[in-house]
């Protein structure tokens, strides 16, 4: 199917497919984020909400999954943008400052949209085999930076040489169970004491105490 080329009101056709794009998403970050949920969510409701054609939807988009798979990147690069800010930040720095700040910054960008935060944590989980990859490859790049920040913290002799793998992988799901049960008020708790409870339980991983 040939694509327009020229320009229309003073617009390209790129940008406006952009912008048709980005309104599919708007609406679908609403509709999959909080109510009816993904799983009851249609093509025709998603344009309905977008105020748009279920022929400019697949224009766009393949299907249902398929904007939903945009939108968790959408939501992890928001998440990860936050903390390489607050890496650079604190660039020599020692490891206790250093990862008070990225997990601040982690759970701030993290949690400030509850609708974010089920995509990214509920929506996501068993959709198809494809997410799920895509979903693990994700979760491998956060184990994978604190992986990088423990090892520089050996560097500098803060803590002891070990293989941290494990270790940082177990911290993310703790990470991401308690940012769950927080948002859904499960335990009341401020934003400060979250974050500190997470850098304890990751000093606890990096540096335990001697028996």
């Amino acid at each position: 199917m040939r694509q327009a080329t020229g320009t229309y009101g003073g617009r390209s056709a790129q940008e406006r497919r952009a912008e048709r794009r980005e309104r599919f998403l708007r609406a679908a970050l609403e509709q999959f984020g909080d109510r009816p949920g993904y799983r009851a969510s249609s093509v025709t409701g998603l344009c309905e909400a977008a105020g748009l054609s279920t022929r400019q939807f697949y224009e766009e988009f393949r299907n249902l999954e398929d904007v939903l798979t945009q939108l968790h990147l959408l939501v992890n690069d928001r998440t990860e943008q936050a903390v390489l800010r607050a890496l650079a930040d604190t660039a020599g720095r020692a490891f206790e400052p250093r990862i008070a700040a990225v997990l601040r910054a982690y759970v701030t960008a993290a949690t400030d949209d509850p609708r974010r935060l089920r995509i990214a944590f509920v929506e996501i989980i068993g959709v198809s085999a494809e997410l799920e990859r895509g979903r693990l490859v994700r979760r491998r790049r956060w184990v994978d930076l604190i992986v990088a920040e423990a090892e520089a913290a050996v560097r500098r002799g803060e803590a002891a040489p070990r293989d941290y793998r494990i270790a940082a992988t177990a911290f993310i799901g703790a990470v991401n169970g308690l940012l769950h049960d927080w948002t859904a008020e499960q335990f009341r708790a401020t934003l400060d004491q979250v974050v500190d409870e997470l850098v304890a339980l990751l000093l606890g991983v990096v540096r335990p105490p001697a028996r």
